[in-house]
């Protein structure tokens, strides 16, 4: 466990004050790597008339899931890279450089020719540059949460850091509104012949003006005291992984809080999207709104949840989202099916009188359990590591969980819904993975809840 010293006198008003614009710099260049992120998937089934073959839509849109769900793959190699990067030379260093990677891809991605212009070039650079994206987020997260939770004091990390795990669905919450404004602005035959790039190109601007921010921040003063101190580690890596305590804690840390804690993000928010539009044949418009509105609706509870478990534990309510979310999933899922308005007898129909505030509030419940595993899941990770790997140990189980686990939600829901024609079959797979969670966190995994690092 993590046991670093250092002095402090929490509870100034200076230090205060230092925290929050900590968390304000910190949070604003992760959100908008989020959203720099999310707006592939959240156009996904434009994209997939874009990038690839006319003439089948299923497979089609199952290729850009697919492109989608590499950019989650391969956020454990990002994790890795500029985990040793975060761990050697510095937090800050570390995310400053995957904000300008992140901020590079998601623009260029807005400047590609289709499919019809250059070919089978255009979904393999379309690839790339998602691979690009993955690697780049696979380094920001463990440095933002890493960053803020060593300003914090002890017994207030699970609230401060839930203001970085807000940044998440406010990422989506806010290319879903971009995405809204521009798609209503122009109207859909110009937003799907070219309009959809706006969102894309967007993210120039707000990556330039995060990286002056971020350019003014300090590096972490426990980061700095371990430096000082001479404990820095030579190799995260190989402390990491290769020396069996570290290593254990790596794998519990996976397989016990964030492969479970992936899915039912996934599920909760990006799953109920794909769900709506491809399955339930809900309006493209009406679907975002659906989402944006329960995301907006369930943000807080971030924070509460973030809160509570300074207080209560974090495993305990990282544990209880995973219970919660596995016998729950059936029901709601086939309570939006009834809710939707969709037609059995005419499956490829619009619904004609969805029933939006039920929609949303289907969505809402989804995202509460999102708020119960993932508010908490920054400080916990943290805490479970010693300072000298921390980056490199806590972005690792983090990345996998989400990026692995969680990432192919979308795809295998889909694909799952598409092979066997039952609705709720797309389900199984995060219900089966929160489960595995919920056994071996409760089995075998200690809390780690406030332990000390300031004496």
């Amino acid at each position: 466990m993590a046991t670093a010293t250092m002095p402090t006198t929490a509870g100034t008003a200076s230090e205060k004050s230092k925290i929050w614009k900590v968390i304000a710099a910190s949070s604003a260049g992760t959100l908008i790597e989020w959203y720099d992120f999310y707006i592939f998937g959240s156009l996904a089934t434009i994209i997939s008339a874009q990038f690839f073959p006319k003439g089948n839509d299923t497979i089609a849109l199952l290729s850009t899931l697919a492109t989608f769900a590499t950019g989650f793959v391969v956020r454990p190699f990002g994790a890795l890279v500029f985990g040793r990067i975060g761990d050697v030379v510095g937090r800050k260093y570390a995310f400053m450089v995957t904000l300008l990677i992140m901020g590079l891809a998601t623009t260029a991605i807005g400047l590609l020719p289709s499919y019809e212009q250059i070919g089978v070039l255009a979904p393999v650079l379309l690839l790339l540059l998602r691979l690009m994206q993955g690697l780049a987020l696979g380094g920001e997260y463990g440095g933002a949460a890493t960053y803020v939770a060593e300003h914090s004091p002890d017994g207030k990390r699970g609230y401060y850091t839930s203001y970085i795990q807000t940044t998440a669905t406010l990422g989506l919450f806010v290319s879903l509104g971009v995405i809204l404004m521009t798609r209503l602005g122009m109207g859909e035959d110009q937003f799907k012949a070219w309009g959809w790039r706006i969102p894309f190109l967007l993210s120039v601007v707000l990556v330039i003006a995060s990286y002056f921010i971020r350019r003014r921040m300090q590096e972490s003063p426990v980061f700095m005291q371990m430096k000082a101190s001479g404990r820095a580690s030579k190799s995260p890596l190989k402390d990491s992984f290769m020396k069996p305590e570290n290593r254990k804690l790596v794998i519990l840390a996976l397989l016990g809080a964030t492969a479970g804690q992936g899915v039912v993000w996934y599920t909760g928010q990006f799953y109920a999207l794909y769900f709506l539009q491809t399955v339930l044949k809900v309006d493209f418009v009406l679907a975002n709104k659906v989402i944006a509105m329960a995301l907006l609706l369930g943000t807080p509870f971030f924070i509460f949840f973030g809160w509570l478990s300074d207080r209560i534990g974090r495993k305990n309510i990282i544990m209880a989202g995973c219970a919660i979310a596995s016998v729950s999933y059936i029901p709601i899922y086939k309570a939006m099916e009834f809710y939707s308005g969709w037609d059995m007898l005419n499956p490829t129909a619009a619904p004609l009188n969805p029933n939006v505030p039920m929609l949303v509030f289907l969505v809402w419940i989804q995202v509460i359990f999102v708020t119960m595993v993932y508010g908490p899941i920054a400080a916990f990770l943290v805490e479970m590591f010693p300072t000298n790997i921390r980056y490199t140990s806590m972005s690792l189980p983090y990345h996998i969980g989400n990026g692995v686990f969680g990432g192919l939600v979308p795809f295998i829901g889909t694909a799952l819904v598409a092979a066997t024609g039952n609705h709720v079959a797309g389900l199984m797979y995060p219900i089966s993975i929160a489960v595995m969670t919920l056994i071996i966190g409760l089995i075998f995994v200690k809390d780690p809840t406030n332990v000390k690092w300031h004496e």
